[in-house]
């Protein structure tokens, strides 16, 4: 009932020992002490990863001379998801066990767990009632404890939040009353403990962070500052096998060699990873996906240090070791890294990528109308009506009629039915398309069929498109995958034009042709010869954009209009891709 969660008892103590590093082993004697004779589990709660460890380590040391109890638990930030969720299945399950368990912050909010013993570590009144909240959580027990620990350092936290809750626990003590809900709720939350914004976004930083175009000198934003309470930065390292990796081999191409998956990927801090690396005696390597060569690169070193960027993710050799399934990421450990197994991952998000163009045989005009169909779905149950998607979901594969395109799609590959042997195709088995477009007639490196979509829409002869909605569908077809928005750039080591002279940007030439092409729902898109005028600054001069704005300026126009703007144009183009995502999930 209400009334006995409200009121379910949970006695506050202080421990007797700190958290400083000379202290920590003392105070695993103390908590194993303090919980041999009592049933049930026991959290162990500290503020920062590094403690966290630590006393994990003591307390094994300490269980393991003459306790029958089983080894403890630790859980913290510094684990790659399907280990975390493994302990976090065998800490749910151990509720009712006599199991000790040692835990960062994350344990706060989101875990429904019930500890019959909570050992914190002192924090802001806010954060301790957050964790008081895992203490006889279901109210049935009746001997419910909590014992506070004194924190060596107040970091990551501010001396004066510590001493405030100090405060309350003490009057809370002295009163003899318990961290019961029906206790605590009378208590204000002191304002030391309201948040205070340290970094604002600026208007400018927004609309920076709107442009995802990658900076081609490796300058990308960093948003940490943005989205972390703490200072301690932190990148994210993944394990794999290749062969050749003890030989310091770089791995097999993208086809060969998965994505990283979410599965994958462990966080971990940048100080402590650079550290680690740098370490001449442990000879690591680190590499970081390059999306211009579609390869892994060596991670380049700064004034003898490893350049590790925020955010950014990095592969290892198993041989490395530095994680465990148990401690999460630990650069003591020289253990070979147990891999994450993989059903299926798509191909890494090079420039020139396509992995939802796999699948079944599917023309141009099936896959268009079944993304028409799961838009229409999305649109009518958000209440809205805009034509320009309708319009941007018709035309925004018509890229995939570009000679590029179809050179991709191996011409000995002989399961094409014959009745689509003449159709420009949107999706094709994984296994006819041309692992290496290399020395293939037709192929480009770097090529982009959402920008001959958009492209290929501005143009006059395109006239099923009403003109004032133009710019706009052709910002949500080139920007859907992520790779065009603000300008058109050429990249490094493109295919180059047979004309020295002629533009081209993104696998597209000036004077490429696209012929006429089924888009389904009984439009047929006109021939069109391809012109990337609008990629350069300044009014075009050239027909068929004569005195025309460039690309550049068109986007701009939509972003900074007042009944438009960044986060509407962001709100449509995700519609537009979740469409495009829903029918390649319904018919792959």
């Amino acid at each position: 009932s209400v009334k006995r969660l409200r009121g379910s008892p949970k006695k506050l103590e202080f421990c007797t020992q700190s958290t400083g590093d000379k202290t920590l082993a003392k105070l695993a004697t103390e908590i194993v002490s303090k919980t041999k004779d009592r049933s049930g589990l026991t959290l162990v709660v500290v503020n920062t990863v590094k403690k966290a460890k630590e006393l994990h380590a003591h307390l094994i040391k300490q269980l393991k001379s003459g306790s029958n109890q089983p080894p403890p638990l630790l859980l913290q930030s510094q684990f790659r998801p399907e280990d975390r969720k493994n302990i976090l299945t065998t800490l749910l399950a151990a509720e009712g066990s006599s199991i000790i368990a040692v835990s960062t912050q994350i344990i706060e909010a989101g875990v429904d767990i019930s500890a019959n013993t909570l050992i914190t570590e002192m924090a802001p009144w806010s954060s301790l009632v957050q964790r008081f909240g895992r203490c006889n959580r279901r109210g049935l027990e009746n001997d419910a404890r909590i014992f506070l620990i004194a924190a060596d350092k107040p970091a990551p936290y501010e001396e004066e939040q510590l001493k405030e809750a100090k405060r309350i626990i003490d009057d809370l003590i002295a009163k003899d009353l318990d961290a019961s809900p029906a206790n605590l709720s009378a208590i204000r939350i002191p304002d030391c403990d309201k948040p205070i914004s340290k970094h604002v976004i600026r208007k400018r930083d927004f609309i920076d962070l709107f442009d995802t175009t990658p900076d081609l000198a490796g300058n990308d934003i960093d948003i940490e500052r943005w989205v972390r309470d703490a200072d301690d930065s932190k990148v994210s390292l993944f394990w794999r096998k290749w062969e050749g990796a003890a030989k310091d081999q770089a791995p097999p191409p993208e086809k060969e060699f998965p994505a990283p998956h979410r599965s994958e990927l462990c966080p971990a801090p940048i100080k402590e990873t650079r550290e680690w690396v740098d370490d001449v005696k442990k000879k690591i390597t680190l590499r970081r996906w390059d999306h211009l060569s579609s390869s892994w690169e060596k991670v380049p070193k700064d004034f003898g240090k490893t350049l590790l960027i925020p955010g950014q993710i990095y592969l290892l050799p198993l041989e490395s070791g530095g994680y465990t399934v148990d401690t999460g990421f630990d650069p003591k450990s020289l253990d070979v890294v147990t891999p994450i197994e993989l059903d299926d991952s798509d191909a890494q998000d090079a420039t020139a990528s396509d992995p939802h163009s796999q699948g079944s045989w599917q023309s141009i005009a099936v896959h268009t109308d079944h993304v028409l169909c799961e838009l229409v779905e999305i649109m009518q149950r958000l209440g809205i009506d805009l034509p320009a998607l309708i319009h941007a979901a018709r035309w925004h594969d018509l890229g995939k009629a570009h000679p590029a395109f179809k050179a991709k799609i191996s011409p000995e590959y002989a399961q094409l039915p014959e009745a689509l042997a003449h159709l420009p195709h949107a999706k094709a088995p994984q296994d006819a398309w041309l692992k290496s477009t290399k020395d293939i007639p037709g192929a480009r490196k770097h090529f982009r069929h959402e920008l001959a979509s958009a492209l290929a829409i501005l143009q006059p002869a395109v006239t099923h498109i009403p003109g004032d909605l133009k710019n706009l569908v052709a910002w949500l077809i080139a920007a859907h995958h992520g790779k065009i928005r603000l300008s058109i750039r050429s990249l490094p080591e493109e295919t180059l034009p047979k004309d020295p002279t002629a533009r081209y940007a993104r696998g597209v030439h000036d004077g490429d042709p696209l012929d006429e092409v089924n888009l389904g729902g009984g439009i047929i898109s006109p021939k069109i010869t391809l012109s990337l005028e609008p990629m350069e600054l300044g009014l075009c001069t050239e027909p068929p954009f004569e005195n025309e704005p460039s690309w550049t300026e068109r986007m701009l126009a939509l972003r900074d209009a007042e009944e438009l703007g960044s986060l509407r144009l962001a709100y449509w183009e995700t519609l537009l891709r979740a469409a495009d995502e829903r029918a390649s999930a319904k018919h792959p």
